[in-house]
């Protein structure tokens, strides 16, 4: 049986491996879930601790992992600046209620205007009950940028 039409075209390996395009990347794509969120009770040291190892503000959450506040460095500054010793304070004390936050399904694009407009260094990342998931920083997203799109991950 001999054909008549014109075979479709096959992609090249290159082809099918191009990724989406920075538009097209969601929070999802970048998001660092290995950070640790300290719960409302855990002392202003151990914040201060944790800050420095994830190397971004330390989302506070209660006992079912909701967002609840973030310390930032300028909040542990602040506690410096009156007086006040870390280690004397919990989290709740030091945190500032309300932070901002995105979703999962949240665009980059979407996600650089937030971080840009409220000068925000990262952002927690929660799900539709507000529970903590993780954070993305502005780095995650530089480094997003710059990766060609076949080698994003999915």
């Amino acid at each position: 049986m001999a054909r008549t039409g014109k075979a479709p075209a096959r992609r090249t390996a290159g082809q099918a491996r191009a990724g989406r395009g920075f538009e097209q990347l969601t929070v999802k794509d970048i998001i660092k879930k290995r950070v640790t969120p300290a719960r409302v009770d855990m002392k202003g040291d151990k914040v201060a601790a944790l800050l420095v190892k994830d190397g971004c503000a330390v989302a506070v959450v209660d006992k079912a992992r909701r967002l609840v506040g973030i310390v930032s460095e300028h909040d542990l500054l602040s506690a410096l600046d009156a007086g006040r010793a870390w280690k004397e304070q919990q989290a709740d004390e030091l945190m500032s209620a309300n932070p901002y936050s995105v979703r999962p399904e949240t665009t980059l694009p979407t996600l650089v205007h937030v971080l840009t407009e409220s000068d925000l260094l990262s952002a927690p990342v929660v799900d539709e009950a507000n529970r903590f998931l993780g954070v993305v920083t502005r780095r995650d997203v530089l480094q997003a940028a710059l990766r060609p799109a076949k080698t994003r991950r999915r």
